[in-house]
């Protein structure tokens, strides 16, 4: 096993006295060891079964020169985007290039290309030819079938076929790449792998497949067929449980694309083996000059305890990614993670967060999951929790006292996700109680993100009533510690099914609750999710009947202003949705209007002209405009 990090250079290979790496990790992230990062922990569990693994971390991809820095590896390429898909790393809900890209040294964007797999990959096979290749990281795993792709607006191919590689490793990979590592090894051609659970291959449609199978969805169908799309979709959701999923099958031409059932995941034993790996916990020192890699500072002092989120929400690819099944660590290996943070000398005694996808799910949510998988047509929580729900947080308490005791931790924080609707299920207060008196910095971010209840269905999640009942213990709660303590809502505009009605209704709520979001999160369609596929065919894909989309870029904005009435800057936008919805009521000086009238005079701020220096001039005498302006300044 390597102590300290994997070679980032042919320099540090000979260092090392490898020779040939076995394998060569392309990532579009900057080389960070630490296990909250995917590559991070895959190449360390290779490395721990004896594999040598090179990074090769953001490479000029205009050529296939630094494709080359290693050699051929002995076995392979491995694939991966990085943390997250690069075209949500590059590009803003509204389509607009990001200025910065946290997983970037120095936080600097442009170091990975758009659809970064596919163009390593080409560049790979231009360097090497029939080098097996491997793709996974949450772009492949998302990307795996026949997806909606939001900035090309159109049905593109699974990212298999586009990125010519060999297979695709789906979820969370430690165990399909260590099989697939070992086959290799063995000498096996990688064109004949095709019964590893937890990947996807190409193959003839002649070829027998090794599981049960069912879907056998034809691409040149379900790209221009919107129905037949949604319900592919929903096969593929239904099928991704690793106790009853079977294999999904999808045409293109002559081929055939097979994604085999889900690999099980990692027991408890399993997680904390690899929880123990040798991890660096920062980035590479090479980084150092330019101001290191941003990421990390979210996650230097936080710790991971669980995997898998049964709350399955319509619009998070977490239950097509790492699934629905929760799997969690011992509280003695997140014990011996707080105790290695503590040690750290930049270490302050605060432990930023003990969560996950989900803070507070310790086990799965009930126990005929163990025999028969998560429920195919019917969720744990909403839009009713399931009467065999298990709702139990005795064990996540036990696990925070544990960490506090820990020496040299001060205070121990949760500022990852808190399912609120399954903490005001439990018949306990006493996580409740906790939480309010040991966990929150001041403020607790929660998810409510609506308000409608006709909205809140399409996104899967609880009617706000239950919102309700948790702000209002929440607050209850806090006086009663004597502390002064503030919820921080997650909201979301324009998701599908929202109206400007619910927009509307959203924005009663906020004012008659006295919140005033700063930040709103306008529905993003990305790829693997419910809602992206209720996004583009208007098509509810469990249920498939219709759904209201928001796609004007009118009342898109129309929405996101109604959630932030109280910015100046939104008034005439929220007039205007307040006209179309017919409730010019609300707009006056009463207690219950959302915003004033007009005033004389007042117009619109947008360009119209440009100044000699270049900026834009909203009152120039010589524009329309202006003139309107400018008359009105000498009435």
């Amino acid at each position: 096993m390597t102590n300290g990090f994997l070679p980032l250079t042919q320099k540090e290979v000979d260092t090392l006295g490898w020779g040939t790496p076995d394998f060569v990790y392309v990532t579009g992230d900057a080389y960070v060891d630490h296990p909250s990062f995917g590559v991070s922990i895959i190449s360390r569990v290779l490395d721990e079964a004896g594999f040598k693994v090179a990074i090769l971390s953001q490479p000029n991809y205009k050529s296939c020169e630094d494709f080359k820095r290693f050699g051929r590896p002995r076995l392979g390429f491995l694939v991966t985007s990085g943390n997250i898909d690069s075209m949500v790393a590059h590009y803003t809900v509204s389509k607009k290039k990001r200025n910065n890209d946290y997983y970037s040294p120095g936080g600097a964007a442009g170091k990975r290309p758009d659809r970064a797999v596919i163009v390593y990959c080409n560049r790979i096979r231009e360097a090497y030819g029939d080098v097996p290749i491997i793709i996974g990281g949450l772009e492949a795993s998302l990307r795996r079938f026949a997806h909606y792709d939001y900035w090309d607006d159109k049905v593109r191919r699974s990212i298999l076929v586009d990125a010519k590689a060999d297979i695709l490793s789906y979820g969370m990979g430690e165990k399909s790449i260590l099989a697939l590592a070992k086959l290799l090894d063995k000498g096996v051609p990688i064109r004949k792998i095709h019964d590893i659970k937890g990947t996807v291959y190409l193959t003839d449609r002649e070829e027998k497949i090794h599981y049960d199978a069912i879907g056998y969805f034809d691409y040149n169908h379900i790209k221009t067929d919107k129905k037949a799309y949604a319900e592919a979709f929903a096969a593929q959701y239904q099928e991704n449980d690793h106790v009853r999923g079977k294999a999904v099958v999808e045409y293109y031409d002559s081929k055939m694309l097979v994604q085999n059932p889900p690999m099980p995941p990692l027991t408890r034993e399993e997680l904390d083996r690899v929880y123990a790996l040798p991890y660096m916990r920062t980035y590479h020192p090479s980084y150092e000059k330019e101001g290191g890699v941003p990421a990390i500072a979210e996650v230097r002092f936080s710790i991971t305890h669980n995997r898998g989120c049964f709350g399955a929400c319509n619009f998070c690819a977490l239950a097509f990614h790492q699934g629905r099944s929760i799997s969690s660590r011992s509280i003695e290996s997140v014990v011996r993670e707080a105790e290695l943070i503590a040690a750290m000398p930049d270490f302050k005694g605060y432990i930023h967060d003990v969560g996950g996808p989900t803070a507070n799910f310790r086990h799965p949510s009930c126990d005929r999951q163990k025999e028969h998988g998560v429920c195919a047509k019917r969720k744990c929580l909403a839009p009713k929790p399931c009467p065999h729900l298990k709702v139990d947080h005795t064990e996540y308490i036990e696990l925070l006292k544990r960490v506090e005791a820990v020496k040299g931790v001060k205070k121990v924080f949760i500022r990852s996700g808190i399912r609120f609707d399954y903490l005001t299920y439990d018949t306990s207060d006493a996580f409740f109680k906790k939480l309010v008196c040991d966990h929150v910095s001041g403020q607790l971010k929660v998810a409510p993100e609506h308000c409608s209840n006709n909205v809140l269905s399409y996104m899967g999640k609880p009617a706000i009533e239950v919102y309700n009942r948790f702000k209002d213990k929440y607050f209850a709660l806090s006086q009663k510690a004597g502390k002064e303590q503030y919820l921080v809502p997650y909201l979301m505009s324009s998701h599908p099914g929202s109206t400007l009605e619910d927009a509307l209704t959203l924005s009663l709520y906020l004012k008659k609750n006295k919140m005033n979001p700063e930040q709103v999160q306008d529905f993003y369609p990305t790829p693997g999710t419910a809602s992206t596929v209720m996004y583009y065919t208007e098509i509810d894909p469990f249920t498939m009947k219709k759904v209201y989309v928001a796609k004007s870029y009118e009342e898109k904005r129309m929405q996101r202003a109604m959630l932030q009435f109280h910015k100046a800057e939104n008034a005439e936008l929220i007039r205007k949705a307040l006209k179309e919805c017919g409730r010019q009521d609300l707009i006056g000086y009463g207690p219950e209007c959302l915003v004033r009238p007009p005033r004389a005079g007042e117009y619109q701020k947008k360009p119209v002209t440009k100044t000699q220096f270049g900026k834009v001039s909203h009152n120039s005498p010589n524009t329309k405009l202006g003139k309107q302006i400018h008359k009105g300044k000498k009435k």
